[in-house]
Protein backbone atom coordinates (compact mmCIF):
# COMPACT_ATOMS: atom_id res chain seq x y z
CA UNK A 1 0.00 0.00 0.00
CA UNK A 2 1.13 3.55 -0.68
CA UNK A 3 2.42 5.51 2.32
CA UNK A 4 2.22 9.29 2.24
CA UNK A 5 3.95 11.50 4.76
CA UNK A 6 2.54 14.74 6.09
CA UNK A 7 5.04 17.10 7.65
CA UNK A 8 4.65 20.53 9.18
CA UNK A 9 4.90 22.44 12.37
CA UNK A 10 3.44 21.60 15.73
CA UNK A 11 2.32 25.24 15.65
CA UNK A 12 0.14 26.05 12.65
CA UNK A 13 -2.47 28.53 11.54
CA UNK A 14 -6.12 27.51 11.37
CA UNK A 15 -5.90 27.66 7.58
CA UNK A 16 -2.88 25.34 7.53
CA UNK A 17 -4.62 22.90 9.88
CA UNK A 18 -7.74 22.92 7.67
CA UNK A 19 -5.55 22.18 4.64
CA UNK A 20 -3.81 19.35 6.51
CA UNK A 21 -7.14 17.85 7.56
CA UNK A 22 -8.38 17.92 3.96
CA UNK A 23 -5.17 16.31 2.67
CA UNK A 24 -5.39 13.66 5.39
CA UNK A 25 -8.85 12.72 4.11
CA UNK A 26 -7.50 12.68 0.55
CA UNK A 27 -4.74 10.27 1.60
CA UNK A 28 -7.23 7.92 3.26
CA UNK A 29 -9.50 7.90 0.20
CA UNK A 30 -6.69 7.01 -2.25
CA UNK A 31 -6.36 4.64 -0.28
CA UNK A 32 -2.96 5.20 1.32
CA UNK A 33 -1.48 5.11 4.80
CA UNK A 34 -0.73 8.46 6.40
CA UNK A 35 2.68 8.69 8.09
CA UNK A 36 3.57 11.65 10.29
CA UNK A 37 5.40 12.63 13.45
CA UNK A 38 2.36 11.79 15.54
CA UNK A 39 2.18 14.92 17.66
CA UNK A 40 0.14 18.15 17.37
CA UNK A 41 -0.45 20.92 14.84
CA UNK A 42 -0.22 19.80 11.21
CA UNK A 43 0.38 16.20 12.27
CA UNK A 44 -2.80 16.02 14.36
CA UNK A 45 -4.90 17.82 11.76
CA UNK A 46 -3.82 15.50 8.94
CA UNK A 47 -4.32 12.41 11.09
CA UNK A 48 -7.77 13.68 12.09
CA UNK A 49 -8.78 14.04 8.44
CA UNK A 50 -7.47 10.60 7.53
CA UNK A 51 -9.07 8.92 10.54
CA UNK A 52 -12.46 10.55 9.84
CA UNK A 53 -12.24 9.23 6.28
CA UNK A 54 -11.57 5.69 7.56
CA UNK A 55 -7.82 5.71 6.95
CA UNK A 56 -4.87 4.24 8.80
CA UNK A 57 -2.54 6.72 10.50
CA UNK A 58 0.98 6.06 11.73
CA UNK A 59 2.81 8.38 14.12
CA UNK A 60 6.59 8.06 14.38
CA UNK A 61 7.16 9.71 17.74
CA UNK A 62 10.33 11.43 18.92
CA UNK A 63 9.99 10.18 22.48
CA UNK A 64 9.62 6.81 24.12
CA UNK A 65 6.00 7.14 25.28
CA UNK A 66 3.37 5.98 22.80
CA UNK A 67 0.67 7.77 24.80
CA UNK A 68 2.15 11.10 23.67
CA UNK A 69 0.64 10.53 20.20
CA UNK A 70 -2.32 12.66 19.19
CA UNK A 71 -5.71 10.90 19.51
CA UNK A 72 -6.02 10.39 15.74
CA UNK A 73 -3.02 8.07 15.44
CA UNK A 74 -3.90 4.42 14.74
CA UNK A 75 -0.38 3.10 15.27
CA UNK A 76 2.09 4.98 17.47
CA UNK A 77 5.77 4.12 17.09
CA UNK A 78 7.80 5.54 19.99
CA UNK A 79 11.42 5.88 18.88
CA UNK A 80 13.16 7.59 21.79
CA UNK A 81 15.52 9.25 19.28
CA UNK A 82 14.17 12.80 19.26
CA UNK A 83 14.44 14.76 16.03
CA UNK A 84 16.43 11.95 14.43
CA UNK A 85 13.03 10.33 13.86
CA UNK A 86 12.54 12.80 10.98
CA UNK A 87 14.56 10.58 8.66
CA UNK A 88 12.26 7.66 9.53
CA UNK A 89 9.19 9.64 8.53
CA UNK A 90 10.71 10.51 5.17
CA UNK A 91 12.15 7.03 4.56
CA UNK A 92 8.69 5.55 5.23
CA UNK A 93 6.95 7.73 2.65
CA UNK A 94 6.44 7.33 -1.08
CA UNK A 95 5.58 11.03 -1.25
CA UNK A 96 5.26 13.90 1.22
CA UNK A 97 2.96 16.84 1.78
CA UNK A 98 4.72 19.73 3.57
CA UNK A 99 2.44 22.32 5.12
CA UNK A 100 3.93 25.32 6.91
CA UNK A 101 6.54 24.30 9.44
CA UNK A 102 9.80 25.36 10.99
CA UNK A 103 13.34 23.99 11.07
CA UNK A 104 12.17 20.41 11.74
CA UNK A 105 10.05 20.51 8.60
CA UNK A 106 12.99 21.92 6.67
CA UNK A 107 15.15 19.00 7.85
CA UNK A 108 12.51 16.56 6.60
CA UNK A 109 12.39 18.35 3.24
CA UNK A 110 16.19 18.08 3.04
CA UNK A 111 16.04 14.34 3.75
CA UNK A 112 13.37 13.97 1.07
CA UNK A 113 15.58 15.81 -1.41
CA UNK A 114 18.49 13.48 -0.67
CA UNK A 115 16.31 10.36 -0.86
CA UNK A 116 14.44 11.59 -3.95
CA UNK A 117 11.06 11.43 -2.23
CA UNK A 118 8.71 13.91 -3.96
CA UNK A 119 7.56 16.79 -1.76
CA UNK A 120 4.42 18.79 -2.45
CA UNK A 121 4.55 22.01 -0.48
CA UNK A 122 1.79 24.37 0.58
CA UNK A 123 2.77 27.54 2.43
CA UNK A 124 6.11 26.02 3.41
CA UNK A 125 9.82 26.48 2.83
CA UNK A 126 10.94 27.67 -0.60
CA UNK A 127 13.74 25.36 -1.70
CA UNK A 128 13.43 26.03 -5.41
CA UNK A 129 13.22 23.13 -7.82
CA UNK A 130 13.26 20.55 -5.02
CA UNK A 131 9.65 21.07 -4.06
CA UNK A 132 6.42 20.90 -6.04
CA UNK A 133 4.51 23.99 -4.97
CA UNK A 134 0.75 24.11 -4.58
CA UNK A 135 -1.36 27.13 -3.69
CA UNK A 136 -4.37 25.15 -2.48
CA UNK A 137 -5.21 21.67 -1.23
CA UNK A 138 -7.04 20.98 -4.50
CA UNK A 139 -3.89 21.80 -6.44
CA UNK A 140 -1.82 19.64 -4.06
CA UNK A 141 -4.23 16.73 -4.62
CA UNK A 142 -3.92 17.14 -8.39
CA UNK A 143 -0.12 17.20 -8.22
CA UNK A 144 -0.13 14.16 -5.91
CA UNK A 145 -2.34 12.21 -8.28
CA UNK A 146 0.06 12.98 -11.15
CA UNK A 147 3.12 12.05 -9.09
CA UNK A 148 1.59 8.75 -8.00
CA UNK A 149 0.57 7.89 -11.57
CA UNK A 150 4.08 8.66 -12.83
CA UNK A 151 5.71 6.57 -10.09
CA UNK A 152 3.35 3.61 -10.30
CA UNK A 153 2.75 3.54 -14.03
Amino acid sequence: MIQIGVIGGHRATRRQEAWAERLGAFIAKLPAILVCGGLGGIMAAAAKGAKKAGGLTVGILPGDDKTSANPHISLAIPTGIGLARNIMIVRSADMIFAIGGGPGTLSEIAYAMQLEVPVIGIDTWDVGRWILKAATPAEAESIATSVLKARNG
